[in-house]
């Protein structure tokens, strides 16, 4: 099976183009295949239906233009919502100030799951505010990490609920 960060690389170029940053691509196999691309705006604005639409629809001809799935699968377009994963050195030192979850790979102190305030990236490590002081987490050890949900990161989006982002599908491949 194909590696997603191939497909990233493929598609990115594509995304950037069209002033739009490829945050993940996840392929699952099983009986149907699923390539999930998780996508946001370049100017920072929130992903709109309409931008997953427009997404799928690019994606969908490159990809077929391309070819670099064995046979069907579904391509879903999505956001990613306000429980973002952190997924790049960067996105660490952009978000800093907002609440993560983050899941090591080996524990730190006995611990390997850590929830606290994101203060950036220093010498190749996570710095995280925790309730009884700060950590230092090795980037190298960082299983899954994502932003939490809060009512201060909602305000932007007009002081309304955000509401949650469905996928964009361009259908079976």
């Amino acid at each position: 099976m194909v590696e997603p960060e191939s497909i990233a690389a493929m598609i990115e170029p594509s995304l950037v183009a069209m002033g739009y940053r490829v945050v993940r691509v996840v392929l699952t196999g099983g009986r149907r295949a699923r390539l999930l691309v998780m996508a946001e705006r370049g100017d920072e604005a929130p992903m709109t239906v309409e931008d997953c639409a427009l997404l799928s629809r690019s994606l969908s001809a490159l990809l077929d233009l391309a070819d670099p799935i064995a046979g069907a699968y579904t391509l879903e377009v999505s956001s990613p919502g306000i429980d973002r994963p952190l997924v790049r050195a960067q996105d660490y030192d952009r978000f800093a100030g907002r609440e993560a979850r983050i899941e090591l790979s080996r524990p730190i102190e006995g611990r390997r799951r850590f929830r606290g305030r994101l203060m950036g990236t220093s010498e190749g490590a996570v710095r995280l505010a925790l309730s009884g002081g700060e950590i230092s987490l090795p980037l190298g050890s960082v299983l899954r990490a994502r932003l939490i949900g809060d009512d201060e990161f909602a305000a932007p989006l007009g002081n309304k609920k955000p509401r949650p982002q469905r996928a964009a599908r361009s259908g079976t491949r």
